[in-house]
């Protein structure tokens, strides 16, 4: 029989295992240390492993290389920073896959990295049942009552990684085939981010509760993406005060990403439910863009910009649910775009289309939406642009058929528009229509996208059906309702202050109050309203729950009736201001105003501008600057001093200069350390023109100092 076992050895030589057969074999175990590199089928003995990865992202600490390689990391941990550090300072790339074929990394648990899984090159990759969560996120700047600029993103450019800034669950570049599937990223920045990535089928995941992006997507095409939870991917709101997203998304397709496919997914509550952009290169040219995607059978509603945007692109948007946005769809210079039976409700504007051509708007549902179909054209065009120049733009050629439009203010509004056919159309007045995603009209029943294994369901979420006030975002991103909060119902400055106590189903009791002159109760239930009366500038309320489980923000779980304690402070040392403003009409520099007769003295209780045009109105809209001068008291401890600017500011503390950004610039955050004791400060600042912003604040944390500036910029 030994010839028999001789044919079988040469067999395997000339005719190696599949993948999966060798996905079946017993798999060698082996421990994690830093530098590891992994080159065959293996799985990773359990446990938590502490690896610090190199600040480089062109690095890891542990790298994946060559072919037909499976790692099980069931049951195993890594860690990068430290259990109790702020989400900012996660650093490095925790997996590193370079290259190679049928690259398989199965239930690996990766949090405190920068990027928890880098992959480039790579054909064949699969991704299934890891979790990234409670990676890299930067501080948020915005505030209850107004939002920072030094918030805002932009994804515009990536023609050399530099996505890599923002950190991600996954980035992957220059893949081609595969699947992610049945990955869970929350509580970081970004969950999915694809660049120059094709052919992969993404499935089945839940990327939510990042403070960017559940999915993005950078030249690259023919994916399908389905049956993801891509909810609460949010920034820039506060719920009755301010509605703007800061270009965050459930779903960005960027830069020449084509033909994908884009079906059954719940995308709601998140910046934009999705956010589609033809790319620089079709801006400056006018070639290409963004063009055959195919969106069917989503929900994007409860935005706070728009459910879909669209923009300087050909795509077909079919049986979505668009509800409760500002938009339901913007579809800034769409052509040759299909939008049909869609839902559209309760959003400000169903359709607004500029400068689009040869759009079809048919059998689509429109419920109470304040303006349900808006097109037009504008007589000027931005200067800068390129498209304008190499296109024709003029708004034109539409038809809008066999459209249902109940309870709308207005239901079509076109101007500058030519070629515009309106037949079939039907309006319910007040009556309620309803809607149902993926019910798609016989005749257009041929753009369904034919794909295997995906379901007909929207998956299931507890918080989808919520509307927008289920937003609550805080200076590290969007709250996962998975454990208790305080959150002011109000003004934060507003005496006394009402804090909602927001979270999962249970009880609560205060177990701890510094600072407060009355809380107007003791204990109760979730969904209760605490009105507390501070005496001073320095207080915190402490709650504890029980009932149920939890997860706290860090990740860090705990049982049913174990307790949990949250809590709300507020401190902001009490300082008069003495401010005076100064007028530089003689010159383009503002800051050239210091010295001269001051046009204005305002005594001010805090430095909080914010704004295009002056609030106050003796400035005038450019050209001014401003000194502030006040004396403030502080117990011991340490503090930092923080500062947002746009434009120029000087801040000397007892008359050393602790802050110098003497520029003209966007929303910039700095910060110095301020010790315990009096101290004299002297802000300089000076606004050239364009969005203003100036805010002092001292803070009780000296790591604060650690997190400057967001990487949006």
């Amino acid at each position: 029989m030994k010839w028999i076992a001789t044919l079988c050895l040469a067999a395997y030589l000339l005719c190696p295992p599949t993948v999966a057969a060798q996905n079946r074999r017993v798999r060698p175990q082996i421990g994690l240390r830093p530098g590891l590199v992994i080159t065959h089928s293996v799985r990773i003995v359990p446990g938590t492993y502490r690896l610090v990865a190199p600040t480089s992202l062109d690095s890891a600490a542990i790298v994946i290389r060559g072919n037909n390689i499976t790692v099980d990391f069931s049951g195993a941990s890594l860690e990068g920073a430290g259990a109790g550090a702020d989400p900012d300072q996660g650093a490095g790339v925790a997996i590193r896959i370079e290259g190679g074929r049928n690259i398989r990394v199965v239930g690996a648990r990766i949090r405190g990295y920068k990027i928890a899984i880098r992959a480039q090159g790579t054909r064949g990759l699969t991704l299934t049942g890891n979790d990234a969560s409670h990676n890299w996120k930067p501080r948020l700047y915005s505030v209850i009552e107004h939002e920072s600029l030094a918030d805002w993103l932009s994804y515009h450019n990536n023609e050399k990684n530099e996505w890599l800034r923002f950190g991600a669950g996954f980035y992957l570049e220059r893949v081609t085939g595969g699947e992610v599937r049945g990955n869970n990223v929350e509580q970081g920045m970004n969950g999915l981010l694809m660049t120059r990535t094709d052919s992969l089928r993404v499935q089945g995941n839940t990327f939510s509760f990042n403070s960017g992006l559940g999915i993005g997507l950078y030249r690259s095409s023919d994916n399908l993406i389905a049956n993801n939870r891509l909810e609460f991917n949010v920034r820039g709101y506060s719920h009755r005060f301010y509605r703007r997203g800061q270009d965050s998304a459930a779903l960005l397709l960027y830069e020449q990403s084509n033909r994908n496919i884009v079906v059954w997914n719940t995308a709601t509550h998140s910046g934009d439910g999705l956010f589609l952009w033809a790319g620089q290169s079709t801006m400056d040219s006018g070639k290409g863009g963004a063009n055959e995607n195919v969106f069917y059978a989503n929900d994007f509603s409860w935005a706070p910009t728009n459910a879909m945007e669209a923009t300087f692109s050909r795509n077909t948007f079919l049986a979505n649910r668009a509800t409760g946005s500002d938009y339901g769809l913007w579809g800034g210079y769409s052509f040759e775009s299909k939008v049909i039976a869609n839902c559209f409700g309760k959003n400000r504007f169903g359709v607004a289309i500029e400068h689009g051509q040869d759009n079809l708007i048919a059998h689509n549902r429109f419920d109470q939406d304040s303006l349900a179909v808006r097109l037009w054209g504008d007589s000027i065009q931005p200067s800068d642009w390129g498209y304008p120049k190499h296109r024709d733009t003029r708004s034109r050629d539409y038809r809008i058929e066999k459209n249902v439009f109940a309870g709308n203010h207005l239901t079509v509004q076109a101007a500058r528009t030519s070629g515009l056919e309106l037949t079939g159309n039907d309006s319910l007045g007040s009556v309620p229509t309803g809607c149902v995603p993926g019910s798609v009209p016989i005749e257009y029943a041929g753009l369904i996208p034919k794909v295997a294994g995906v379901a007909p369901r929207i998956p299931a979420s507890p918080l989808a059906a919520r509307d927008r006030s289920a937003m609550v975002v805080d200076e590290w991103g969007p709250f996962d309702w998975k454990s208790p909060k305080l959150w002011p119902l109000d003004s934060s400055r507003t005496v006394p202050l009402r804090l909602a106590v927001l979270g999962p189903p249970g009880d609560w009791r205060v177990v701890d109050r510094r600072g407060i002159k009355s809380v107007d109760r003791v204990s109760g239930r979730v969904g209760d309203t605490v009105t507390v009366t501070p005496t001073g500038v320095d207080w915190e309320l402490t709650l504890e729950y029980r009932r149920g489980p939890t997860v706290s923000p860090a990740g860090q779980r705990r049982g049913a009736s174990v307790p949990y304690r949250f809590a709300y402070s507020r401190f902001e040392p009490a300082a008069e201001w003495l401010v005076k403003f100064f007028s530089a009409k003689d010159t383009s520099d503002a800051r050239k105003g210091i010295g001269t007769p001051p046009i204005l003295e305002r005594r001010m209780s805090r430095l909080d501008l914010q704004w295009y045009r002056p609030l106050i109105p003796e400035l005038p809209i450019e050209r001014w600057s401003l000194q502030a001068t006040t004396s403030i008291m502080l117990g011991a401890g340490e503090f930092t001093l923080r500062s947002i600017s746009d434009d120029g500011i000087r801040v000397w503390v007892d008359q050393q200069l602790v802050i110098d950004r003497w520029t003209h610039h966007e929303s910039t955050v700095d910060s110095a350390p301020l010790s315990s004791g009096r101290h004299e400060i002297k802000v300089e600042f000076f606004q050239d023109d364009g969005w203003t912003e100036l805010r002092l604040e001292i803070l009780k944390a000296p790591a604060l100092l650690r997190s400057t500036a967001n990487p949006g910029h």
